[in-house]
């Protein structure tokens, strides 16, 4: 399993990648210089029971406090787990 980052001047995207397979994503935009916004987040059901999707999550928050952004969930998925557990309280902007 790769989780493979690609960013665009308005976004970008996070890929869990295996055996060469695209097997999830999570997608956001950029809002202003200091905040990116998680728009979508998308597991192969195949995949299911596996934490891509928790993955892909982990992977935001490290590129967010990487370039020292804020995130703005708007993903029903990201928002439960950045919004359950304390440890991202730094880049939740709330």
């Amino acid at each position: 399993m790769e989780i493979i980052h690609t960013e665009k001047p308005d976004g970008g995207a996070f890929e869990v990648m295996e055996e060469g397979a695209k097997v999830g994503e999570m997608t956001y935009t950029q809002a202003g210089e200091e905040t990116i916004v998680i728009e979508h987040t998308e597991v192969d059901p195949s995949q299911n029971g596996k934490g891509l999707g928790k993955k892909l999550v982990d992977a935001g928050v490290a590129f967010a406090r990487e370039k020292g952004l804020k995130i703005i969930p708007v993903c029903p998925f990201a928002k439960r787990v950045l919004e359950g557990n304390g440890k991202y309280a730094d880049v939740v902007k709330g």
